[in-house]
């Protein structure tokens, strides 16, 4: 039997990364929910691995420091102050 090397696997290609995305993307305030299944609804088939880098590191983010960058009430600094976290953040504040 041949091992599947699944690193090669894009978010797009993998149902699953998609899947565990999604789990992920729930929050414990229902504003944040509510902006992240907009997201969703609107972006997700578009997402590229790059989008996605950019999603994880924004859900690691405690719920309320989530919410000011959604709600344009703070902006992205230090490891979060990067290209593909702002590309996202756009779309996210967008919808």
């Amino acid at each position: 039997m041949t091992a599947v090397n699944t690193s090669t696997f894009s978010h797009q290609s993998d149902p699953h990364r998609r899947a565990r995305l999604r789990w992920r993307a729930r929050r414990g305030l229902l504003e944040n929910d509510i902006i992240v299944e907009r997201f969703f609804n609107r972006y997700e088939t578009e997402l590229s691995d790059d989008d996605v880098g950019a999603l994880t590191q924004l859900f690691e983010l405690p719920d309320n420091d989530l919410m000011d960058l959604l709600l344009a009430r703070k902006e992205p600094e230090g490891a979060l102050d990067v290209p593909s976290v702002r590309h996202v953040l756009s779309l996210l504040r967008a919808v």
